[in-house]
């Protein structure tokens, strides 16, 4: 039985001071073998989000079937009012997961997050210079890895063909990119040109990395699917992000890294230099302009055509490949070892 009337009934959400979500989905079953030293990698990452998100941020934490340990320090941020969402799930996979903070929520702006990622300061001020500097950018990785330029980038290529704003640039810091490779156990992946030169788009002072990584990255929510993405049956491995990647190009968006690196992959071991650089961390909590998103409206069939028939002449066929690179500023013999 009822007895009166709700007094939640006439009432109106509120409209929130966020602009900018944050996902991370954490799965940490124990603390053993692979996971040994996972826990100290993820209080990092905690550490670092919380130091450098400005204000406008809503942070959303999904406990993918973590320890009882885990569990506890999550609950003891939300409590606490550092972390805004906290959702608890057994391990349902990284996108599965993703969409449980992703479809309850509606912000123009979703970084999606590995938990093993050191973020530093004025790593959303870089991103939102992007999205200003180029409309079209859906996804904006704040890692730069000069050999993600044939990675879901052919849409990239047919719009800019022939401007001069898309060119090879000297890449600013060479470190940052040989610390990324080494931290996924990679490190025989750049050949020496790719150490000193990466494929940039340019306008006006700010530039931007072709291509983007997706251990880190910050999409449009309008670049996303209104209701998440389909579920799979694949909690982790090569193609997990495959949903979230091939659905940024497909409506027409580009994929861009920042030109200078403002996240670290740590992997699951916590090493010396990460504390030191969690220690520099400045505690900003400066309010940040929310960047003018402009619509983007496109063709299926365009998109279509750029990914599957233009894409695959530029990519699958090596002379075409190798005088591109050279139309775009390499040397013939850079161009042979790119």
């Amino acid at each position: 039985m009822r007895i009166g009337k709700n007094p939640q009934i006439a009432k109106s959400l509120q409209t929130p001071d966020y602009f900018h979500q944050v996902i991370v989905p954490v799965y940490i079953p124990n603390n053993e073998d692979y996971f040994k030293d996972s826990f100290n990698v993820f209080k990092i990452t905690v550490d670092s989000l919380l130091k450098t998100c400005h204000a406008q941020t809503f942070i959303s934490i999904v406990n993918n079937g973590s320890s009882a340990e885990v569990e506890a320090y999550l609950e003891k941020l939300y409590e606490n009012g550092d972390i805004h969402e906290l959702i608890q799930t057994n391990n349902i996979g990284k996108v599965n997961a993703v969409n449980k903070a992703l479809v309850g929520q509606s912000f123009p702006l979703v970084t999606i997050t590995d938990a093993d990622v050191l973020f530093l300061n004025d790593w959303q001020k870089s991103v939102y210079e992007v999205l200003e500097a180029f409309p079209k950018a859906g996804a904006v990785c704040t890692t730069p890895n000069s050999r993600t330029l044939k990675k879901l980038t052919e849409n990239i290529y047919f719009d800019n063909f022939f401007s001069k704003s898309l060119r090879f640039t000297q890449v600013k810091d060479s470190q940052a990119m040989i610390d990324f490779v080494e931290s996924i156990g990679n490190p025989w992946v750049y050949r020496p040109i790719h150490l000193e030169q990466y494929l940039t788009v340019n306008h006006d002072n700010i530039s931007a990395v072709v291509g983007a990584g997706h251990y880190v990255c910050t999409y449009r929510r309008d670049a996303l699917p209104q209701n998440g993405f389909d579920n799979t049956d694949t909690l982790l491995g090569k193609n997990t992000m495959d949903p979230i990647d091939l659905g940024i190009i497909k409506k027409g968006f580009w994929r861009l890294s920042t030109v200078h690196n403002f996240t670290y992959h740590m992997g699951n071991q916590s090493e010396d230099w990460m504390y030191d650089k969690l220690h520099n961390l400045v505690d900003d909590k400066q309010v940040i302009p929310k960047p003018k998103l402009v619509p983007i409206t496109s063709s299926p069939f365009l998109n279509w055509f750029k990914i599957k028939v233009f894409g695959s002449i530029l990519f699958s066929r090596h002379i075409f490949w190798k005088n591109f690179l050279r139309f775009k500023g390499l040397k013939k013999e850079e161009a042979k070892h790119y």
